[in-house]
């Protein structure tokens, strides 16, 4: 393995990076809608948000579009790094690539260059990042998130503790330190991004969902 190898590393960080910042709630919202999404409710460019400002209407689109530049950026990250660059030689260097990808989209989608550097809270290129990893990770991560939501209606509070559960869950499946770094990594973008939410919850003054 060549030191030349390596140069796909910036290209997938690169190519992650630009197409997380397609935020399909702000590209909708501003040029379809013609009503920026930033401009409503938590100010925040991402999928509860749109929801509860413009309803179910469009709201497939924003699901799709977010969760499939993550997939997208993953399987990339799979194959030029952990294909290309180790070989393909484990199952822990492809997830390793996944994550570079996952953690430059997800990067994209949150400070987005070409909308100000004001995006979304990555919940949903997460959700894509987890999806592609293992199916054990993701029945354990998106499933303690639907509870959550379901029991307390605060879809920050199913995100943050999916999202830690994230790193510990790549720790027992792929016992590698550099995955479980990205882990943790991927994991303290989400959290810290509902750092604000996180203070409302202790306070109880947390908006819930509201299914309408």
């Amino acid at each position: 393995m060549g030191a030349a190898q390596f140069i796909w590393f910036p290209v997938v960080a690169a190519a992650a990076y630009f197409l997380g910042c397609c935020n399909t709630a702000l590209i909708i919202s501003k040029y379809i809608l013609k009503d920026d999404i930033r401009s409503h409710g938590s100010g925040n460019a991402g999928l509860t948000n749109f929801y509860r400002v413009f309803g179910k209407k469009m709201v497939i689109w924003v699901i799709l579009g977010d969760l499939a530049k993550a997939v997208i950026s993953c399987l990339l990250g799979g194959w030029l790094i952990g294909t290309l660059v180790f070989g393909g030689e484990s199952a822990a260097m492809t997830a390793l690539g996944k994550l570079w990808g996952g953690i430059f989209a997800m990067l994209g989608h949150s400070f987005p260059c070409m909308f100000g550097f004001k995006g979304g809270k990555g919940v949903l290129c997460g959700a894509g990042i987890i999806c592609c990893m293992d199916w054990r990770i993701a029945l354990l991560c998106l499933g303690v998130f639907a509870v959550l939501v379901a029991i307390t209606r605060w879809v920050s509070l199913g995100s943050m503790v999916a999202s830690a559960l994230f790193p510990i869950a790549c720790g027992v499946l792929y016992r590698n330190a550099a995955v479980v770094v990205l882990a943790v990594i991927a994991a303290f973008l989400i959290v810290f991004r509902h750092r604000d939410n996180a203070k409302r919850i202790a306070r109880g003054e947390e908006n819930k969902l509201e299914f309408h």
